[in-house]
């Protein structure tokens, strides 16, 4: 029978002792002590260095910890932003604008300041107001219905408005296609509909017109009223109506002229510009809800949704539609700067809305 041993090597007392090994304790037989020593050090400082290398990959374990909870994160917000621009949300979320980012910006800052504007400005409403008469609207939308004036994609009719500087607007000097931009990321970023997110960046792709068969740009940009009644007093440069025909036709100068009480604005005529063009292209190519359709129809009407003219002609839902027209404003109105965005880094992401509502690429012009 063998006997168990200690440390020492000395017999036991006949209980089983647990044998204890150093390890590689072998490596450091048959040294002198000078080599010994140089032997534990070197093994120190190779065991310091896998404690160091161990502390790394514990460190970058954590922050790869870090960064994957940073992920999750930022994937649960954009998917909650994704479920909030897919719903339909109720008229008293999108309609309301008590945190709208844009008119908290503007504060310091005057808009349509037209005792102020560029000779321009008011040469250009001297002549609308003049010209746009009910003989020459109801000829604007028969030329309308007529033909057909391009055939090409959303982004690119964005584009040729690169081309266009608007001479009623006293607020900018920037393009239109700035200006679109400006207006939809605007929206974008107060979390507003997708639907509303493309009228912004539409509202104004009428005003191609002018590069067709417009007159000037008389036709094409400036305020909207109706024409067919009496020009109301909160119209713009008022005064200048009265080189206007229709001014002193008997049957356009009353307060209802050729229409009824409340017959609704779906009945009126308004001034032809790039208001109705587009309205009218916009509610046969696309997949928009009314209030988009109404938005884009009546944004340059000031008179109606911002001094309060012509109320005697609304209907029930013109009602409802004006609480749209306003919630859009001033997206229109105040997001006019000189900010410039980078057209080609927001193109993907427009050329998805357009695709959203568009059902065609190529839209009839």
């Amino acid at each position: 029978m063998e006997h168990q041993t200690d440390r020492t090597g000395r017999p036991g007392d006949g209980r089983k002792v647990r044998k204890v090994e150093v390890v590689n304790d072998k490596k450091y037989q048959n040294l002198d002590k000078a080599k010994l020593l140089d032997k534990i050090d070197d093994d120190i400082q190779e065991l310091n260095l896998l404690k160091s290398k161990l502390r790394r990959l514990e460190e970058n374990k954590f922050q790869m910890q870090e960064r994957i909870k940073i992920l999750d994160s930022e994937e649960k917000k954009a998917e909650s932003s994704n479920t909030s621009d897919n719903e339909t949300p109720s008229p008293a979320d999108w309609k309301d604008n008590t945190h709208t980012q844009i008119i908290k910006a503007s504060e310091s800052r005057q808009y349509r300041q037209y005792e102020l504007a560029f000779d321009r400005v008011k040469l250009f409403y001297k002549e609308q107001h003049q010209k746009q008469t009910v003989a020459y609207n109801i000829q604007a939308r028969i030329n309308f219905k007529s033909k057909i004036r391009d055939r090409m994609t959303v982004w690119e009719a964005l584009m040729k408005l690169n081309k266009l500087l608007d001479e009623s607007d006293p607020d900018t000097e920037l393009s239109q296609i700035d200006h679109s931009l400006q207006t939809a990321e605007a929206i974008r970023k107060d979390g507003k509909p997708r639907w509303f997110q493309l009228v912004g960046l539409i509202h104004d792709l009428g005003k191609l017109l002018y590069f067709y068969d417009s007159q000037g740009q008389w036709d094409v940009v400036g305020d909207t009223f109706p024409v067919g009644c009496k020009f109301s007093k909160k119209i713009i440069y008022h005064e200048y109506f009265r080189d206007n025909p229709d001014s002193k036709n008997p049957l356009y100068r009353t307060k209802y002229g050729i229409y009824t009480p409340h017959c609704g604005l779906d009945n009126v005529m308004l001034s032809w510009g790039h208001d109705e063009y587009m309205y009218h292209l916009a509610k046969e190519q696309t997949t928009l809800p009314p209030e988009g359709l109404a938005m884009i129809r009546y944004h340059s009407f000031y008179p109606w949704h911002s001094e309060g003219a012509y109320k005697y002609l609304m209907d029930e839902k013109d009602k409802e539609l004006l609480e749209c027209v306003q919630a859009f404003n001033p997206y229109d109105l105040y997001s006019k700067s000189d900010i410039r965005y980078d057209i080609e880094e927001l193109k993907p992401y427009y050329l998805e809305l357009i695709d959203e509502f568009f059902p065609n690429k190529i839209v009839e012009f």
